[in-house]
């Protein structure tokens, strides 16, 4: 199979983040009831939970700034014992709040901030969740606070009427939160600002089934991969899968094509393009017959991706954990702050570091 290798000139816009995600369970069993991880471009840096109520860290380089700040392990370990209590207490107050008895519950919180190391942009969230849906949110540009259940309302317009909360997250996210983004990728900048790219291949699991376009290896999280007709992206018949991490600290999407209804001699038309940011290489993969790997067994050749050196023949099966995974589906984040009488308090203090940013406490009863 030829190698087809594109090279363009590009503006290249690098967005870092810095993230953070609690969790509190209860009715799961075989599962720590509050777990904590920290991420920087979505590699674990730091992670917490109630069976061993350590920080644990999870990169040479963060151990390395643990070291030039010997009171930082211990600092972040009893924050989070901390948050660790709120957070259990509050479980019980957002099963009333929902009137709700028995049975598993979740909440989850994450904040962050975003920081793009080109035009010094700068943006910052912070959001709750309970069961897997949204609960409430601080929008950072009105100051206020948002609460699409109505369970939420009594929380928002008590938090909404503390300015000082309202101040303190906004420099939070707008100062304290990027600055720490940018210790850390100062400390890990070997490890953070490297690039790895993937291999790529073609995959069917029958005849009848879509052609998945399959990448694995990259590194950053920070790549878009689509399909091409003739030169043109294409959105129909087309299933973009998310993101997720290898246990090798890269990752792995896919895309999938609807090949049902396209003729065989018009495959060749057809081109999966991978791109990763700040790489001015574009992979691109020709879709053939000859270049499909099945559940059945290679078909014809494997497809060479140009731009890629890795062996696209193995990991295809390895063992995936959503980014994030510890915490299960991030995308709604959870904050576990609900009263069912008076509405929540966050307890927030002045001292405000990378990790800690607040916890929630609840104040008034049913």
């Amino acid at each position: 199979m030829k190698l087809f290798i594109f090279l363009f000139l590009l503006e290249i816009h690098v967005t870092h983040s810095l993230r953070y995600f609690y969790s509190s369970s209860s009715g799961v069993s075989n599962f720590p009831e509050f777990v904590a991880v920290g991420l920087v471009d979505d590699v674990q840096m730091i992670h917490y939970d109630s069976n061993t109520q350590k920080a644990e860290f999870k990169q040479q380089w963060i151990e390395k700034a643990a070291e030039d700040d010997p009171e930082y392990s211990a600092r972040q370990t009893n924050r989070l014992m901390n948050t660790q209590q709120v957070f259990k207490g509050n479980i019980d107050i957002l099963k009333q709040r929902f009137n709700q008895t028995g049975g598993v519950h979740i909440n989850q919180l994450m904040y962050g901030c975003e920081w793009d190391d080109e035009t010094a942009e700068v943006n910052g969230y912070h959001q709750y969740g309970y069961d897997g849906e949204d609960f409430i949110s601080f929008d950072l540009r009105t100051e206020s606070w948002i609460a699409p259940v109505m369970q939420a309302v009594i929380t928002k317009h008590m938090w909404d009427s503390d300015r000082s909360l309202s101040g303190d997250l906004r420099n939070y996210h707008t100062q304290l939160c990027p600055e720490w983004l940018k210790k850390y990728l100062n400390y890990g900048r070997s490890s953070l600002m490297r690039t790895e790219l993937p291999s790529v291949s073609l995959l069917q699991k029958s005849s009848s089934s879509p052609v998945t376009c399959h990448a694995t290896g990259f590194y950053p999280n920070r790549a878009e991969m689509v399909w091409r007709k003739d030169g043109v992206e294409l959105h129909e018949g087309v299933n973009k899968g998310e993101s997720l991490t290898n246990n090798d600290g890269t990752f792995q999407m896919s895309v999938d094509l609807e090949v049902s209804s396209i003729k065989s001699e018009d495959w060749h038309r057809y081109r999966c393009m991978f791109q990763l940011s700040g790489v001015n290489e574009e992979i691109i993969t020709k879709l053939g017959k000859a270049a499909i790997r099945t559940n059945e067994g290679k078909i014809g050749k494997r497809g060479e991706s140009e731009g890629s050196t890795n062996s696209t023949d193995e990991n295809k099966d390895q063992t995936i954990n959503r980014a994030k995974g510890a915490l299960g589906n991030h995308t709604r984040a959870n904050k576990e702050e609900i009263n069912t009488g008076a509405g929540l308090r966050i307890t927030h203090s002045s001292d405000y570091t990378d990790l800690h940013l607040s916890s929630s406490s609840l104040g008034g009863k049913n």
